[in-house]
């Protein structure tokens, strides 16, 4: 019979790193962490075979149920607590994982489980009602807008009634104010799509395990298939996992690293976080968020401000990058002052910073020739190495932000992806311009040839597509106010347009009005090294 559920935790997995193919890169990593003894919530993962299976039918197999069932059941005995119980009831994340990382482009649904008497439930065994009522709040919009089709705007527009702004994030909510929009979110609900918002804890498992597998084929997922050359199939696993939670108030955060520096190569740890935060709120770019370490220029890193814990992920860091042999680029929740790891996986670093990284694991012994090779695309290298602004020009700095992805480039100001498709397409350069960018850019961030941001860090969505395509960018940017409807942004006094040139320096995070001579880039000895060695 097929083996449609693989569980992990505790120490131990069913399956291993070595089976991508079947459990995804998340699915498969989570399983090797396990194995390896990092800190890693417990959960199981749904196979990419089900996946396939539910493409080629719009259903399920019928013995996938039973499967979870068990799953679920010894996942509750693990944790000590169950999905629907009031009193003491499991909180559960939902998450996507194919074989091939593809950053952002597919469907996550975080603190599932929770429904009004779950919610009560979770603020009395916490003694923390403005928690309980963020995570519920959180789920709400989630899953109504992912699993159940409702558009993320009117939930928005409850958040401007209630305090007379908008936006979903950023801004300090008392436990009045929560609980509130929990109740007004249910009524968008019901008002837009005439059903309530289910409370049963296990069709919402349903729905959130539907709703990323059918996340699949969404638009955004097969551009980034075709963008990148990855097959329809397998498709993606699904992985149900127990939740941390790094908005649980003092001593909890939620960040991103890359054991090595994803720009340049450095061999330091690298990386950002949010207190008070949960994953979502980093990799959208909602938020601008702090340093991992003191060396990244911050007074608030997480070295700083939480040192018991850096020391912990930087031992977690240490053994991923010597048991998968490659810069990793891991997810990771405080709960607490306890640092869990959500995900690790290959890293995609810029590709001067590939090259860097494969020379000094070659000269270290960590790899040969042969596979060093193997983990940088060369003729990629020799096509797309990036000019670089020429420090000798004259340049009228704009704004600086934080140097996402290296390279320069000039372009034309545009505010929409498909604006910038349309600009690409007449044969121009279009630079995106945006607060954020969602997955749902990704064909305006290809056909751009460089990104700018107003907010989010070197993690962010942003920043992470940019650099898998060899894109500059430059985040958090606060200085830029960007006005999508009106495309202008403003920096002072100063307003830009859409159609005015600009230059992106994704090196040094600066922005600089018209146009900037550029030069050639230095390849450097590790490239230099690194091309030596191919044919």
């Amino acid at each position: 019979m097929t083996k449609w559920v693989y569980a992990f935790g505790g120490g131990k997995a069913d399956g291993d790193g070595t089976m991508t193919a079947l459990l995804g890169g998340k699915g498969a990593g989570l399983a090797e962490m396990s194995a390896l003894g990092i800190s890693v919530p417990p959960g199981f993962t749904i196979t990419t075979q089900a996946c396939d299976a539910f493409q080629q039918t719009n259903d399920f197999p019928e013995d996938l149920a039973a499967e979870v069932d068990a799953a679920l059941a010894t996942l509750e005995q693990t944790v000590g607590a169950t999905l629907g119980d009031p009193e003491n009831p499991l909180i559960v994340s939902v998450r996507s994982g194919a074989p091939n990382s593809m950053p952002g482009m597919m469907d996550t649904i975080l603190n599932l489980g929770l429904n009004d008497a779950c919610a009560e439930g979770l603020a009395q065994q916490t003694g923390d009602g403005r928690f309980a009522f963020d995570c519920y709040r959180r789920f709400i919009t989630q899953y109504s807008e992912l699993a159940m089709g409702a558009d993320l705007e009117l939930f928005d527009d409850a958040v401007a009634k209630l305090r007379g702004g908008s936006g979903l994030s950023g801004s300090e909510f008392s436990e009045a104010e929560l609980r509130s929009l929990a109740t007004a979110f249910q009524a968008v609900v019901t008002d837009e799509l005439a059903t309530d918002f289910p409370q049963d804890p296990r069709s919402q498992l349903w729905g959130a395990i539907r709703a990323v597998v059918d996340s699949w084929g969404h638009g955004r997922a097969a551009r980034y298939r075709a963008m990148h050359d990855i097959g329809d199939t397998p498709g993606t696993a699904v992985t149900v996992q127990a939740m941390v939670f790094g908005n649980r108030g003092t001593g909890s955060a939620t960040g991103v690293g890359f054991t090595r520096d994803p720009s340049t190569g450095a061999n330091r740890p690298f990386g950002e976080f949010l207190a008070n935060a949960q994953g979502e709120d980093i990799v959208s770019g909602v938020s601008t968020p702090h340093g991992l370490s003191a060396g990244q220029g911050n007074s608030e890193s997480l070295e700083d401000t939480m040192p018991e814990v850096f020391a912990a992920l930087i031992d977690s860091f240490g053994i991923l990058e010597r048991h998968l042999r490659w810069v990793q680029e891991v997810e990771f929740t405080v709960e607490q002052g306890r640092l869990w790891v959500l995900q690790t996986r290959n890293a995609v670093p810029s590709l001067r910073a590939a090259a860097q990284i494969a020379v000094d694991m070659v000269r270290v012994g960590i790899l040969d020739r042969d596979e060093a090779l193997g983990r940088v695309d060369a003729a990629a290298l020799g096509r797309l190495l990036h000019p670089e602004v020429d420090p000798a020009a004259e340049k009228t700095i704009l704004a600086r932000g934080i140097p996402a992805s290296p390279g320069a480039a000039t372009g034309l100001v545009v505010f929409t992806s498909d604006d910038a498709v349309a600009m690409q397409s007449a044969g121009q350069t279009p630079i995106l311009v945006r607060p954020e960018t969602k997955p749902e850019d990704v064909h305006g961030i290809a056909a751009s040839v460089a990104v700018l941001t107003s907010r989010g860090g070197a993690t962010s969505h942003a920043a992470v597509v940019a650099r898998s395509m060899g894109r500059p960018c430059v985040t958090g940017a606060s200085e830029v106010d960007v006005d999508a409807v009106a495309k202008t942004f403003t920096v002072g006094d100063q307003v830009v347009r859409a159609g005015d040139i600009l230059t992106v320096d994704g090196t040094n995070g600066v922005i600089c009005l018209g146009a900037v001579p550029l030069r050639p880039p230095e390849p450097g000895d590790a490239i230099t090294e690194f091309l030596s060695w191919t044919d």
